[in-house]
């Protein structure tokens, strides 16, 4: 090649594809989430569940226990919607809107408490079981599959019974059943990671284990568990509503719940079949935009579903 044929040296030094190189993998995830209409209308569907619950002092035009509606109520006749109360009234006088609004807000308080503690629980329980691997691997493993061979919500039904019917009660009872998951999804993630080059090339240096687990593995780890987080609040939601539909939450009528809302209307499912159409159709859309967000983030995040 000589210096008069500038053409392949112009071709070898031009920079290379950003697609290709020098994109990291929070941004490449980031890029392609915004191209995602999957993840856009997830992501709508969450922000606003989370505005809502938020705002819902603010947003409800009645109080969660206000009775602006009890002289239009009969044994035989529940008002529905109307230009004064928008989903109608419940067998009580209450306005539907309202308490539809403040159920959001303890759905969510219910979903994350819960996700934190089957997250943090189980995320502790599978660093000991992938740091330490060997017997003690090996007997938490087993412990992880007796609780994955009881049905998750009979398991959570169970575990509410026994510690009471209370709302701390169901957040306990929903989280210890996310505990295996999450444990059995970081300890696979870190097996995985403890075997990678990097991983053996840290090791030939010297670095100690510790160093090498806390400041090497788990950070590479902790991806599966940020997605599976977002996947289990959608789970999270539909187990309480289940759970406070069978009576296992808290009795406070001042702290309306979608699922209690469900239970106390099954009598008036032939004459008034809003007040179960309206808590239903909450819980599917909170769940939904959750699942959504979550799937597309599995998508952005894993190798293996890119093209």
């Amino acid at each position: 090649m000589t210096a008069a044929d500038p053409a392949p040296l112009r071709q070898r030094a031009a920079p290379p594809d950003t697609e290709q190189a020098g994109i990291s993998l929070g941004r490449d995830a980031w890029r392609r989430l915004r191209r995602d209409p999957v993840a856009i209308v997830g992501a709508v569907l969450v922000l606003l569940f989370v505005a809502v619950a938020f705002l819902a002092p603010v947003l409800a035009p009645w109080g969660p226990t206000d009775t602006p509606g009890k002289d239009l109520v009969t044994p035989t006749n529940v008002p529905g919607p109307s230009t004064e109360h928008w989903l109608g009234l419940d067998n009580l006088g209450r306005d539907e809107l309202s308490r539809v609004l403040h159920g959001a807000r303890q759905s969510l308080v219910v979903g994350v408490v819960s996700l934190l503690f089957g997250a943090v629980t189980g995320s502790l329980v599978g660093l000991v079981a992938g740091s330490f691997g060997g017997r003690i691997d090996n007997l938490i493993m087993r412990l992880m599959d007796i609780m994955l061979a009881v049905p998750g919500l009979l398991f959570a039904i169970g575990l509410a019974a026994l510690l009471g019917h209370s709302l701390t009660s169901v957040m306990i009872a929903v989280g210890t059943v996310n505990v295996p998951v999450f444990a059995r999804l970081l300890r696979g993630s870190m097996l995985t990671q403890r075997s990678a080059d990097y991983a053996l090339a840290i090791t030939s240096l010297g670095v100690r284990r510790r160093t090498l687990i806390l400041r090497h593995v788990l950070p590479n780890s902790l991806s599966p568990v940020i997605v599976q987080g977002t996947l289990t609040l959608a789970t999270a939601i539909i187990d309480a509503a289940g759970l406070a539909f069978l009576g296992l939450s808290g009795t406070d009528p001042g702290v309306p719940e979608w699922g209690r809302m469900l239970a106390e209307t099954q009598r008036y499912l032939s004459s008034a079949p809003h007040l179960a159409i309206f808590p239903g159709v909450a819980i599917v859309l909170a769940a939904l935009g959750f699942t959504l967000l979550g799937e597309s983030l599995r998508e952005a995040l894993d190798p293996t579903y890119r093209r």
